[in-house]
């Protein structure tokens, strides 16, 4: 896979979630791999690990305000579009700073 390919592919789908459009900010995905879900049924699951049907719920009822909604919809979408490899060289770089790797990727079946 091509990463700033795959960077430039997210910027588009989150033009108006980003406070430039066209534009990634890596930061994000790094906290995708370290941010922990803070409540409901997969609290203390980090938001790269949360189930496709989860993100899809969210995508349907709403996601929540705020950061944390941002991060879901970004997850979402790296989900649903099956960028999910794009995930791998941070959540290796990101293991060894006290941050446990959760089992499995977050996408599998749904």
């Amino acid at each position: 896979m091509n990463c700033p390919l795959a960077f430039m592919q997210i910027a588009c789908m989150f033009g108006p979630f980003l406070s430039e459009p066209r534009s990634m900010n890596p930061e994000l995905l790094v906290l995708l791999v370290t941010r922990e879900m803070p409540f409901g049924k997969y609290q203390g699951r980090l938001i790269a690990d949360l189930p496709g049907h989860y993100l899809a719920w969210f995508a349907r009822q709403g996601f929540p305000k705020g950061e944390l909604g941002g991060l879901l919809a970004l997850m979402h979408e790296i989900d649903h579009n099956g960028l999910g490899e794009l995930l791998v060289p941070l959540r290796k770089k990101h293991a060894g700073a006290g941050l446990p790797l959760r089992g499995g990727s977050g996408l599998g079946p749904r």
